[in-house]
C-alpha cells in the first residue's frame, strides 16, 4: 500500500513535468505543429516514470496505474481551462495509457524480467504512442483557428501560432516520432530502471 501511495504522490508531480515538457505541447497549436518534439518527449517522459516504479513494486499493472494517474490528473487541468472560458479542444490529453499497458504485458509475458521490459517494452511505448495520439489529434477541430481565437496570455512573442510547417521537413511526422520515440525509449527505460537500482541502496 506504502508503494501505490507513494507512486500516486510522484506520479502527480511527474504530470506537471509532463506537460510541461516541450513548451506548451499541451496546447492545440503547439502541439498539432510539433508533433515529432511531442512524441519523443512524450513517451519519453511516460517510459522512464513507468519503467521506474514498476521495477520498484515489481507488479505487472503499475505502468497503467501509473498512466492513469496521470491522466486523471491532466484532465482536472484541462477542466480548470474550460472552466476559464476556454473551449473543450484547447487542451488535449495525451492517450499515455494503452502505451504503459503494453508495457505492463510485456513485463509481465516475459515473466517480470527487467531487460526485456526495458527493450522490448520501451520499443513498444515509442512506437505506440505517436499512432495513438495521432488518432487522438485527428479528433481535434482546426487547432490553428482555437489557437488564433483563444490566445494565451502569456505565450511569448517566439511563439505565436504559425501555418504548420511540419510537412515542408518531414514526409511522415508519425513515422518520425514513433521512429525517434521507439529509439530514444530504450535508453530512457534503462534510466528508470537505473534510478530504481539507486533507491535501494
Amino acid at each position: 500500500t506504502t508503494h501505490y501511495l507513494f507512486i500516486v504522490v510522484v506520479a502527480v508531480n511527474s504530470t506537471l513535468l509532463t506537460i510541461n515538457a516541450g513548451d506548451y505541447i499541451f496546447y492545440t497549436d503547439w502541439m498539432w505543429t510539433s508533433f515529432v518534439v511531442f512524441s519523443i518527449s512524450q513517451s519519453t517522459m511516460l517510459v522512464v516514470g513507468a519503467i521506474y516504479y514498476m521495477l520498484f513494486t515489481g507488479v505487472p499493472g503499475t505502468a497503467t496505474y501509473y498512466a492513469t494517474i496521470m491522466t486523471i490528473y491532466t484532465w482536472v487541468a484541462k477542466g480548470a481551462w474550460f472552466a476559464l472560458g476556454y473551449p473543450y479542444d484547447f487542451i488535449v490529453v495525451p492517450v499515455w495509457i494503452p502505451s504503459a499497458m503494453l508495457l505492463d504485458l510485456t513485463y509481465w509475458a516475459t515473466r517480470r524480467n527487467k531487460h526485456a521490459a526495458i527493450i522490448i517494452g520501451g520499443t513498444l511505448v515509442g512506437l505506440s504512442f505517436p499512432l495513438f495520439n495521432m488518432v487522438n489529434l485527428l479528433l481535434v477541430r482546426d487547432p490553428l483557428e482555437v489557437a488564433f481565437k483563444y490566445p494565451r496570455p502569456t505565450l511569448p512573442a517566439y511563439m505565436t501560432p504559425i501555418e504548420p510547417q511540419v510537412g515542408k521537413f518531414y514526409n511522415s511526422p508519425v513515422a518520425l516520432g514513433s521512429g525517434a520515440g521507439a529509439v530514444l525509449s530504450v535508453p530512457i527505460a534503462a534510466l528508470g530502471a537505473k534510478l530504481n537500482t539507486w533507491t535501494y541502496r
